[in-house]
């Protein structure tokens, strides 16, 4: 009798916004992205130059699919799918993408900080399309905002080479520092630009 042999899932199966059916597995399809950044190599690469630790606008791409997929799309972005973003930013050390995933990680953020405070978020479809502006559904102020959620934003941003000046001008607004200069809230989070 012969064994049957299970074939193991390819990455590109998990990218296919159709295969994804809620957070966890939205946040898995990310990692396929973030690898793909870190080696230059994967199923995000496919048919296209891209070298390691570069983010184009393929990426961002990607990503926005991901995000956006119909399982997802009437859900909060969840934590994970957020970490992994930060993860993405992280790994990239060149772009190529013409802020398009910097966007894309603000309302990202802004919309998992959000619906953890229990904030109304718009669908994922809106919120995170590149032309709605964050503004027209982020809050703006304190009130509702969940501090651990706040702290957690200000724990992923700090030390980071990387600054994303959207993030940081909303996390400031939102804990009521909009008016110290930009330049001053980045020493607030310990971050470098």
């Amino acid at each position: 009798m012969s064994a049957s042999f299970v074939k193991p899932t390819e990455p590109t199966s998990i990218l296919e916004p159709s295969r994804i059916s809620c957070s966890d597995t939205a946040a898995r399809a990310l990692t396929v992205v973030r690898d793909g950044v870190i080696t230059g190599e994967g199923p995000t690469t496919k048919g296209r130059v891209h070298f390691s630790r570069e983010l184009d606008a393929d990426d961002a791409a990607w990503c926005a699919r991901i995000l956006t997929a119909k399982a997802v799309e009437n859900q909060p972005v969840s934590r994970a799918e957020a970490e992994a973003l930060f993860e993405i930013n992280d790994a990239a050390t060149e772009r190529s993408d013409d802020g398009l995933f910097d966007d894309l990680l603000a309302k990202a953020v802004v919309h998992h900080a959000a619906s953890a405070s229990g904030l109304p978020v718009p669908p994922r479809t809106v919120a995170l399309a590149a032309e709605t502006a964050i503004e027209s559904w982020a809050p703006t102020h304190a009130v509702g905002v969940d501090t651990e959620v706040l702290e957690w934003i200000a724990s992923q941003m700090r030390g980071k080479r990387r600054g994303n000046r959207t993030l940081m001008r909303l996390v400031a607004t939102i804990i009521g520092v909009a008016t110290l200069p930009l330049v001053q809230v980045p020493n607030m989070f310990d971050i470098g630009m």
